[in-house]
């Protein structure tokens, strides 16, 4: 690195922001970060050293905006937005802001200058795993969304000390690791200590009169821990806004007892120190056994009481009375996770503030909307009462109440109806007695949302009917989207300049800029740019994917793309079944002409779910075989991607060209990865399910490829009593297929690995894939056949491009401010130091 760092700080107006942002200002920027920060000079510093110099420079020009923003919030009393999720999918901050405040070039540029490599930089960034999938990286493209149309809003999460596992495959079978995404530091956040907020677990709660003469009740815990804020600034996209996520970690009043220690109990000295810190230490224990569940429970419980605390002190900072809560934020629940939120608010208003009961329950259920994401009965999140009442007592106590005023209005409203009465009780009694938490999100929440136009029609009719019923005004569809700063400008840099050059550069805040693209698809010399950049995408994917996984494909091969959570209901063996196929038909048919393919997955499956495990398995299994086999793997190749995130994601996406979309129909809330796909101009194989059947009406029928039963056929299958294994029967390929399995063939001869799969299939097949096997396989080929005609595929691949403007979660985020929300946004100005004034 050649290079002179300078001695002091520069002179440059803080105001002139084009100074600012000069490449030069940013190569002396970066190097007195790497003199003053990290304490380095260029002879010993690392790589890493360099990430962390560039990372506080990027956050230093953020720090602008961020102060800006919340100084104009606070001086305007700003009604804001409370996302409260327990999962924030963020993926690497440095490109996604280095596009947000305009200087990616600039950067470039001067990295260049110093002989540092610009991607080996982005490279370094560990990506906070601090959620699952589709939920948690939904709530980041939210905040993004938020930010650039001004909407004065923050995010309210948990700061995982060790996120959702790093996954690594191992003799074809995934091994969870620890994620250690905080082991080298995080530049991009601020501890706020002095917002720290106290929070009670355990114990037992009495009654007493106070002074007055009312009754009161007094929680008195049986542990406190305390929660500190850490705050992370989310940038809009070429504006002034700054808001913020704000994270919290668990840690114990006194993290050593001086006293205990002197005694000889050294473990005792800081066993309240490591209990405290449990909370917030791993994303989503595995909660298989009861300790599981414990910690989960008192994880949501935790940063929803933390954020709730910490917006009253907003409230008392900006001076609004308790009595206008609802009227200062719009909570927004991210599933039933913080649902616990309602019964807290409620022991915070009327215990903590004495607000009468009516008038806190009014408060209560207009601050509050609900977003539901699944139609699985099994997802809907229910606690046992016992564990409930030992960690929640005085919460158990409250939603008791909630729930006798709750079920005296369903008695009027459905006199004598015993039944409907049982089903919407917060409790359920059937078995173990359970805490509903999606019947405590419905009763109290003002509004409730699906993901997509059919799970919010399925919802009304089946999972949350009885609610609809008695309050149909409070349901709502607000469709999921992306963002196209990340999923486009960041991901694929070379279709955002195309798109750039063609239609010119608004497409990036208002997607519906795109359709302009239409005419173009009868321009020769467009569509021939068109595929050079697809064609350039994939070649530098199977780089990539040759430094990942050590397999060579074919970039000219059509690139087959299912990446996302491992589960049954989403049917990656479906799509493994078809596989075989092709194989069985290659070895008994060598000279058979078949469209080269390349076969892509990546997910992981929860630690505690073994058929997903062994699906996993399976597809590896299978690769092992054709990847080896010198008669078909320059025509067929299958690659399990290990560790699916944003990073990779970000080189996942634009290099596919058909999308997987395979799930049972009335199964997925909506998905995002479907959006994401098309956007880089993937087509989709799909069913009519979740935000399939929107994207199919967008894009039209003849740039779909659909299969598959309907919602409403799945539903009278099952009604008819489905047998999977006549469908075996009658099906000479699938048999085929399945017998290839059951005999080994693909575990070398053990034909017992895979038995629970084939068990299931064969006797229970839940999600149908023996029914919907020959309609996946007839489209299949119908792929193929397209695939063929390089012009048409084109043609199909632009106009999904070019239709995408409805899955922009800047268009989701309008409707809920609109219709849910009643926010409007504000403009920032940038505050000048100079400007400030002590008080």
């Amino acid at each position: 690195m050649n290079t002179t760092i300078p001695p002091s700080p520069t002179t440059l107006d803080p105001a002139d922001e084009t100074a600012v942002n000069s490449k030069e200002a940013i190569k002396q920027a970066f190097l007195r970060n790497l003199l003053y920060v990290q304490g380095k000079f260029p002879a010993l510093a690392t790589m890493h050293d360099y990430y962390m110099a560039l990372a506080h420079t990027v956050r230093d020009r953020m720090l602008e905006h961020w102060i800006s923003t919340a100084e104009s919030y606070t001086r305007l009393g700003s009604r804001t937005v409370a996302y409260f999720s327990a999962e924030f999918l963020l993926g690497p901050h440095l490109g996604n802001n280095l596009v947000n405040l305009s200087i990616y070039d600039e950067v470039r540029e001067a990295m260049a200058d110093l002989e540092l490599s610009f991607e080996e930089l982005l490279g370094q960034e560990a990506e906070p795993g601090l959620g699952n999938g589709g939920l948690g990286r939904l709530a980041a493209c939210f905040l993004d969304s938020m930010a650039t149309q001004e909407i004065p809003s923050i995010g309210y999460g948990i700061r995982y000390e060790f996120g959702i596992f790093a996954q690594d495959i191992v003799d074809g079978q995934q091994v969870e690791l620890t994620d250690k995404w905080l082991s080298s530091g995080n530049p991009w956040e601020l501890a706020r200590p002095e917002w720290q907020v106290e929070v009670k677990l355990g114990g037992h709660t009495y009654s007493y009169n106070d002074e007055r003469g009312r009754s009161r009740i007094e929680w008195e815990p049986s542990l406190t821990i305390v929660g500190t804020p850490y705050d992370t600034p989310i940038l809009g996209y070429r504006n002034n806004t700054a808001n913020t996520l704000r994270l919290w970690q668990a840690e114990a009043p006194e993290s050593f007892d001086l006293s205990t220690f002197n005694r000889g109990d050294y473990w005792g000295a800081v066993h309240k120190k490591m209990v405290s810190e449990n909370i917030t230490k791993v994303l989503y224990p595995n909660d298989e056994q009861i300790q599981g569940k414990e910690l989960r429970l008192q994880q949501q419980y935790f940063f929803i009481s933390c954020s709730l605390q910490d917006m009253l002190r907003i409230m008392s900072i900006q001076n609004i009375p308790l009595h206008r809560f609802h009227e200062k934020f719009a909570v927004q629940l991210n599933d039933t996770h913080p649902a616990v939120a309602i019964a807290e608010l409620m022991r915070l208003l009327v215990d903590e503030n004495t607000m009468a009961w009516d008038v806190a329950w009014d408060v209560t259920r207009n601050t509050f909307a609900y977003t539901n994401h699944t139609l699985l009965p099994e997802a809907l999140e229910q606690w046992p009462v016992e564990l409930f009442a030992r960690i929640l007592p005085r919460h158990m106590e409250i939603i008791y109440e909630i729930n006798a005023r709750f079920l005296d209005e369903v008695r009027i409203r459905f006199l004598g109806d015993q039944v409907r009465l049982a089903r919407m009780s917060l409790i359920s009694e059937d078995g173990e007695r359970c805490v509903r938490m999606a019947n405590l999100a419905c009763a109290g929440s003002h509004t409730i949302n699906g993901v997509a136009a059919l799970h919010t029609e399925l919802l009304k009719a089946d999972v949350l009917g009885d609610f609809h019923a008695l309050w149909p005004e409070k349901f709502t569809n607000k469709t999921n989207g992306v963002t196209p700063r990340r999923w486009i400008a960041v991901s694929n840099p070379r279709l955002a300049g195309l798109l750039d050059k063609s239609i010119g550069t608004q497409w990036i805040t208002d997607l519906d800029q795109l359709k302009r693209l239409e005419p173009l698809v009868e321009d020769a010399a467009f569509c021939s740019e068109w595929r050079y950049i697809k064609r350039s995408v994939k070649e530098d994917f199977s780089g990539y994917l040759r430094r990942r996984t050590g397999i060579s494909v074919d970039p000219q091969s059509l690139f087959d793309v299912q990446v996302k959570r491992i589960h049954e209901y989403k049917r990656q063996h479906l799509n493994v079944l078809h596989i075989i196929a092709l194989y069985h038909r290659l070895k008994n048919e060598p000279g058979l002409d078949l469209v080269p393919r390349t076969f892509l997955f990546g997910g992981k499956a929860a630690p505690g779910y073994h058929m997903a495990k062994l699906m996993i398995r399976l597809i590896t299994a299978v690769g092992d075989v054709i990847n080896n086999d010198p008669s078909v793997r320059d025509r067929l190749k299958v690659v399990f991607i290990p560790n699916f995130n944003v990073s990779n994601a970000q080189h996942i996406y634009p290099a596919a060209d058909l999308s997987e979309q395979i799930s049972t129909a009335g199964k997925e809330a909506s998905g995002t990865g479907n959006m994401k796909f098309m956007m880089n101009g993937a087509l989709t194989i799909g069913t009519l399910d979740g935000a399939n059947v929107e994207i199919r009406e967008e894009v039209g029928e003849e740039n779909f490829f659909l299969f598959g039963l309907t919602s409403e056929e799945v539903q009278g299958i099952h009604a008819e009593g489905y047998l999977p294994s006549d469908w075996y029967q009658h099906n000479a390929e699938l048999r085929a297929v399945l017998n290839l399995i059951r005999d080994g063939y693909f575990s070398r001869g053990d034909r017992e690995i895979f038995r629970p799969l084939l068990d299931n299939l064969l006797y229970h097949d839940p999600y149908l894939l023996l029914a919907d096997f020959q309609s996946y396989v007839d489209c299949q080929t119908r792929v193929g056949e397209t695939w063929r005609d390089n012009e048409h595929w084109t043609r199909m691949s632009i106009l999904n491009v070019a239709r995408s403007g409805k899955f922009s979660s800047d268009r989701t985020i309008r409707e809920y401010c609109n219709e849910v929300w009643k926010v409007d946004p504000v403009p920032i100005s940038l505050l000048d130091s100079r400007d400030f004034q002590l008080p």
